[in-house]
């Protein structure tokens, strides 16, 4: 997963949440994934908790998360 393609993942627009971004297609603020898992809950019930939210869109944040701090974007 290549940094760009999460332009059809999360984007950020002013009139959804203030320009927080979110998921695409959803007001779930992507902080919300990040906040999930600090508190050590699981990838696999994020979307139970968050059901706009698709499995696949949350993986795909991890990833690029992952690229990006390996200094690979």
């Amino acid at each position: 997963m290549k940094l760009e393609e999460l332009k059809g993942i999360v984007h950020a627009d002013p009139e959804i949440m203030g320009g927080t971004p979110v998921f695409v297609g959803t007001r779930v603020p992507l902080q919300n994934l990040v906040d999930y898992l600090e508190g050590g809950e699981s990838i696999e019930d994020f979307p139970d908790a968050f059901p706009t939210v698709k499995r696949e869109q949350a993986i795909a944040v991890i990833e690029a998360g992952k690229l990006t701090m390996l200094g690979t974007v």
